[in-house]
């Protein structure tokens, strides 16, 4: 069955970004600690890394982060989605309005205008479709950023919550939880790494 999972690093305070996040400066400022453990040599940190690639039908990502991994310091041949696993997966931008070009042309675009539900629902289909391409289950992860995310929560949209949790206080910054509606989590998993805490919850 293919689940929508909400995949994110996260600081101590709550934040998915540092302050003053761009197209130049995709985490902000500080924020690349968030993803110390994505690059780590960890074991564990490798394992969970490789295993939510693994099992990644679709993604859903917003358009300032597409502008961030599409733009010319962004993903290249060596550090793509998954960082150094360079999954390959549908992507599914969730987009007022599509780009004029796209630089990673060797990967599979698709921009949806109406909204989230359908950038979701658009997700799954594609998802469905590879499982059964590959005979196992794939999952939609919604890869950011943390207010696609928060959305994504509020709409009940969300099976699994992802959180990897770095060990920094960044101050400021993007926030992921803005006092959306209140949800239920029921803790599946807690893996601790030199670098990190990856927690996983079922989201009811």
């Amino acid at each position: 069955m293919t689940r929508i999972i909400a995949d994110i690093s996260v600081s101590l305070d709550g934040f998915v970004t540092g302050p003053d996040p761009g197209p130049d400066n995709g985490l902000g400022t500080g924020g690349e600690a968030l993803h110390t453990w994505a690059f780590s040599d960890d074991p564990d940190d490798r394992r969970v890394l490789r295993e939510a690639t693994a099992c990644s039908g679709a993604v859903v990502l917003g358009r300032r982060l597409f502008d961030v991994v599409d733009g010319p310091k962004g993903w290249n041949d060596n550090s793509g989605y998954g960082a150094g696993e360079v999954g390959k997966p549908a992507f599914v931008v969730v987009t007022s309005s599509p780009p004029e070009s796209v630089r990673l042309t060797d990967l599979d675009w698709t921009f949806v205008t109406t909204g989230l539900p359908d950038a979701v629902a658009a997700a799954r289909s594609r998802a469905e479709a590879a499982s059964s391409h590959r005979g196992e289950d794939l999952d939609v992860v919604l890869m950011g950023g943390g207010a696609m995310i928060g959305s994504a929560l509020d709409a009940g949209l969300v099976d699994v919550l992802s959180l990897h949790l770095a060990p920094v206080v960044l101050g400021s910054g993007t926030p992921l939880f803005t006092g959306g509606a209140p949800r239920t989590l029921v803790q599946r998993s807690v893996t601790s790494t030199s670098t990190t805490t990856h927690l996983t919850y079922d989201v009811l």
